[in-house]
């Protein structure tokens, strides 16, 4: 019989970011994308903030959203600095993916935003995990342009994005991970 340690090893280790060029054309039922985000409500939080807030993008938003980077992008960057093949990545890459929820994040001026942040990433991390355990590829993006992605996602004053976790079905084989030793990155103090 497995443990619950053996379950949960498993799916941390073949935990990957999967990129929007490997998911297929295969829609996540609303049901697996809710069991991705109630995950996200378990993370640890300082003083109960709970600062996660996400938005659910699919569908036809997609195509909202990939147009809104693509401006935002055009809009931000020197014009010497413009790249056509970057400004084309934001509608591809969210065409490719079934769902992009974007990862907000409600400061409380109770605690210092660095741990709101820290609880956010935490919730995230639950959401990743989960993702891997129902077999959909998932990956968290920041583009330098979510700082502005405010009024898209109407988000409210005390509110900011710090990234989009793209989602989709995929056939990428698992792969041994590139992680040095655990015991080069441990330092003890016993005395």
């Amino acid at each position: 019989m497995t443990t619950a340690y053996e379950n949960l090893i498993k799916v941390i280790k073949e935990r990957r970011s999967i990129f929007p060029a490997s998911y297929i054309k295969k829609e996540i039922p609303l049901e697996v994308i809710n069991q991705i985000l109630e995950s996200a409500n378990y993370a640890p939080t300082h003083k109960l903030t709970q600062p996660w807030r996400f938005t659910v993008i699919r569908k036809t938003g997609l195509e909202r959203l990939g147009a809104e980077l693509g401006n935002l992008y055009k809009a931000l960057v020197a014009p010497q600095q413009f790249l056509q093949k970057k400004y084309d990545s934001f509608a591809e890459k969210t065409s490719q993916a079934d769902c992009v929820i974007a990862i907000n994040m409600q400061l409380s001026g109770k605690i210092p935003e660095w741990e709101e942040l820290a609880a956010v990433s935490c919730a995230v991390q639950n959401m990743a995990l989960t993702a891997e355990s129902l077999k959909v590829g998932a990956y968290w993006s920041s583009p330098p342009i979510i700082d502005d992605l405010g009024n898209f996602l109407k988000l409210n004053q005390n509110e900011k994005c710090i990234g989009l976790f793209y989602m989709g079905y995929h056939n990428e084989k698992p792969w041994t991970p590139n992680r040095t030793p655990i015991e080069e990155k441990v330092k003890w103090i016993e005395e």
